[in-house]
């Protein structure tokens, strides 16, 4: 077979799983019921959080990619999905909605039909689980393409969730994914020929979701910053920047890659986070550490997601930090393309930028915002509100997270109100169409119901009285 007939062959593969998945879909909404939707979304939950296979796809996830750890791969899987399903519950998804006489308006919430969701090799797991989920939940059909090394997880997944299907009489083709090979034309034929892509992941493969002629709903790069100010509890705040720097060996994309420290209480900062395991790499030194972590231009496969002690072997570091060393911190004071440490690394190595005050603090943060990671978040530790909202107010983030440990409060947590979301919009900063966390009201559409009602057209003098006494005639 010559490549041309290769590609031809994958391409008439994807467009038969989505005509599969598309004859699923009908028939999964004729029998539509809020009941049996909730039902298909309670199933694909309990396929990855039962806890032999939630173990099983992790250590497989960490086998076939490299990336993280098995402990909390765990962790991400079991709460990610236990919180999505809280959200969801007692949610309508399905029939009418709402009946206003007053508009003369009945909505009615309908599917969308078939999803086509690109996910990343970070959360080979997790991210479609969250995705089929919330798919199901709306009454679609849902095709996954996994990156490659995501292959082997999804393949798992999807079995776990077709035995929990055939316990209720689901359709299989509800949820299908790209098989191996997986290549670019065959994840382009999926998004050309789904009815919404949802997309996670690199940049590049957000793009072409962002062109492909289908409604997309995409995502954008992560780089956080967090700011530590001179009223914050430090001890606190590097306890929590330290269990956030380190969960899943920094794959999450609400990893914090930077801290911005106020210099009041900058030494006493740094002492906090040696305590918790963070050792100081001084200026002076961190070229040693630019030059191994990115050795041809690119990021060192040894040092990304890797354990601390893999991650220090890698970087030459093993025996020039204190025992127990959980990550680097390495100081700089450089952003932008010429300074790689101010961008998203993957690794347990955090930048840390000296500030002179909480308005110097703000700069430092915008410019490295601007460089890499527009409109995801930005974290702070303070005691003063107001500077939180100030951060609001100014900074191109659509997120800012006060006193937490970013990577758990990014994409929703137990102990806050976001939505739980393993994929975050950017807004306008990010080039996304959403700034909200990833959720079910992105797999769901409507139809409006619109009927005549008494006239309520407005006098001028009720539109234009202020104005004119303001600006006359």
């Amino acid at each position: 077979m010559t490549a041309q007939d290769a590609l031809a062959s994958g391409i008439a593969e994807v467009e038969q799983i989505v005509a599969r998945a598309r004859t699923a879909q009908k028939a999964f909404e004729a029998r539509g019921s809020q009941a049996l939707y909730d039902k298909a979304a309670l199933a694909a939950g309990w396929a990855i959080m039962e806890p032999a296979r939630n173990r099983s796809l992790a250590k497989l996830a960490v086998e076939s990619t490299g990336l993280g750890n098995v402990p909390d791969k765990i962790t991400k899987n079991h709460r990610k999905t236990l919180g999505l399903l809280r959200d969801i519950a007692g949610v309508q998804t399905q029939g009418i909605v709402s009946d206003d006489p007053a508009t003369g308006i009945t909505e009615i919430m309908r599917p969308i039909g078939v999803i086509g969701a690109v996910v990343p090799s970070t959360n080979p797991a997790a991210t479609p689980a969250n995705n089929i989920i919330n798919a199901l939940k709306g009454g679609n059909a849902i095709v996954v393409a996994p990156s490659p090394k995501g292959v082997a997880s999804c393949e798992l997944l999807l079995s776990y969730i077709h035995a929990e299907f055939a316990k209720l009489g689901l359709d299989p083709d509800l949820v299908q994914m790209i098989p191996a090979p997986g290549s670019k034309a065959k994840t382009q034929a999926l998004m050309e020929t789904a009815d919404r892509v949802i997309c996670t992941g690199s940049q590049n493969n957000v793009h072409r979701a962002q062109s492909c002629g289908t409604p997309a709903v995409a995502v954008g790069a992560g780089n956080v910053s967090v700011i530590v100010d001179e009223t914050a509890d430090l001890a606190s705040a590097a306890a929590k920047i330290t269990a956030s720097k380190t969960f899943d060996n920094a794959t999450s994309c609400s990893s914090e890659n930077s801290v911005v420290v106020v210099d009041a209480i900058y030494d006493r900062f740094i002492t906090a986070l040696a305590q918790e395991g963070g050792a100081l790499i001084s200026e002076t030194d961190s070229d040693g550490i630019i030059a191994k972590l990115w050795p041809d231009g690119h990021l060192n496969r040894e040092v990304i997601a890797q354990d601390a002690d893999k991650m220090l072997a890698a970087l030459d570091m093993a025996g020039q930090v204190p025992e127990g060393t959980k990550f680097l911190a390495v100081e700089t004071k450089g952003i932008g393309p010429d300074h790689p440490l101010s961008g998203e690394k993957l690794s347990r190595i955090l930048a840390v930028y000296r500030a002179a005050d909480f308005a110097d603090a703000k700069a430092i943060a915008a410019r490295i915002l601007d460089h890499q990671g527009g409109g995801h978040s930005i974290g702070i530790h303070t005691s003063q509100d107001t500077r939180a909202i100030e951060l609001g107010r100014e900074m191109p983030a659509c997120r800012v997270i006060v006193n937490q440990a970013h990577t758990f409060a990014t994409g929703g947590a137990f102990t806050n109100g976001m939505p739980f979301s393993l994929s975050m919009g950017c807004g306008s900063w990010g080039g996304n169409s959403i700034d909200t966390n990833l959720h079910w009201l992105h797999f769901v559409q409507t139809t409006k119901i619109v009927r005549e009602i008494a006239p309520r057209e407005p006098a001028l003098d009720d539109i234009f009285a202020s104005y004119w006494a303001e600006a006359g005639q």
